[in-house]
């Protein structure tokens, strides 16, 4: 059984199978719509359902309260149409997204290292090319493990192969099992693209990139995707770590930075001993960040990714230094434990 679901003010119809939700429906579609968590737990997907009937399916009553669905809202990731639907979202347009089609694809694990103590990279092949917009994310199905986990694609759109850098999380099953059990020549599946994060090249502003940890995933693919197309724009990466064993591919951003004069590339160091021989910058990333622009980030792009205590810490930096929300982009994961949690969240940012 299928059903219709027409999504305004858009104007355009989308197909929807039985049991499939409103949010996958369209996204496989190339209709974009605002979420984040996906298990019904942020209200990011909320919209309006005009005509039809829907199931709620496992929507939390913190992010959809008993008075909303009584108004007709529902959350699009966990609704599903039960007959032919009309809805209305708040679809915010923005000339560089690219509205690709959610698709599921498998593949083959062609190699595997240790990028830091705690970080492990890999790199998958597909059959048929899967598309992406640097800085967006996969969903990858863990064998034994309940729900897909979020990693973002390292790797420039126009590569090969795909490439994930996956941090072990402490007694976390999904990372357990890709550092400890997955050996090149299995295979995963994974559905993508996802996500709203990504560069606005028609701003035509110098661009900031800090990261931290395994927060150098979308960064990376970002750089090498516009340092590719030839962008002459001011570039700057900022990239923290604690020591010198968790400060990976700074051998490959170097190397950019003597190829490409308007790429600055600034590791920073937090835990070093006085007499370690480093002679780059010391402290916190947005303690180099405050330090490389003088304070002053007017006129700028800018792009976090990593630990939320590094990324608030950068907010609060830029917004000091006279850059505010309009011009900062932040990617926020919902894991499984937010999915476990009925809190409501209220992040500063929109997940994008």
């Amino acid at each position: 059984m299928s059903f219709q679901i027409m999504i305004e003010p858009l104007g355009q119809g989308v197909p929807a199978r039985d049991g499939q939700t409103v949010l996958d429906a369209c996204l496989r579609a190339g209709v974009w719509l605002p979420h984040a968590c996906g298990h019904g737990v942020c209200g990011t997907c909320k919209v309006q359902l005009l005509e039809g009937e829907c199931e709620h399916g496992d929507a939390s009553n913190f992010a959809l309260m008993d008075f909303e669905r009584d108004e007709g809202k529902i959350l699009a990731c966990c609704a599903m149409a039960q007959a032919d639907l009309v809805i209305e979202a708040e679809i915010d347009e923005d000339p560089d997204a690219q509205f690709l089609p959610l698709e599921d694809f498998d593949a083959e694990l062609v190699e595997a290292r240790m990028l830091t103590p705690t970080i492990r990279g890999l790199w998958l092949r597909t059959a048929r090319r899967a598309p992406f917009q640097a800085g967006q994310y996969l969903m990858l199905h863990v064998p034994g493990v309940d729900g897909a986990r979020a990693f973002s694609i390292a790797n420039a759109p126009d590569e090969d192969l795909i490439e994930l850098h996956v941090r072990r999380v402490p007694q976390g099953r999904a990372t357990g099992w890709l550092h400890d059990e997955l050996q090149v020549g299995q295979r995963l599946r994974f559905t993508a693209p996802n996500g709203r994060f990504f560069v606005r090249k028609s701003a035509a502003l110098p661009m900031i990139f800090v990261a931290g940890g395994s927060g150098l995933s979308s960064p990376k693919s970002m750089v090498l995707d516009l340092l590719g197309e030839g962008c002459t724009l001011p570039i700057t990466l900022i990239q923290g770590a604690r020591n010198l064993d968790e400060l990976y591919f700074h051998e490959l951003f170097e190397s950019l930075a003597e190829k490409h004069p308007n790429f600055s590339y600034v590791p920073v160091l937090s835990d070093l001993p006085p007499d370690a021989g480093w002679r780059g910058a010391r402290g916190f990333a947005h303690e180099a960040l405050k330090a490389q622009f003088a304070n002053d980030f007017r006129g700028h792009k800018a792009y976090l990714c990593g630990p939320p205590p590094m990324t608030e810490a950068c907010i609060a930096t830029l917004m000091q230094g006279r850059l505010f929300e309009r011009d900062i982009y932040t990617e926020k994961f919902f894991t499984a434990a937010d999915a476990a949690s009925a809190a409501p969240r209220s992040p500063l940012f929109k997940a994008l």
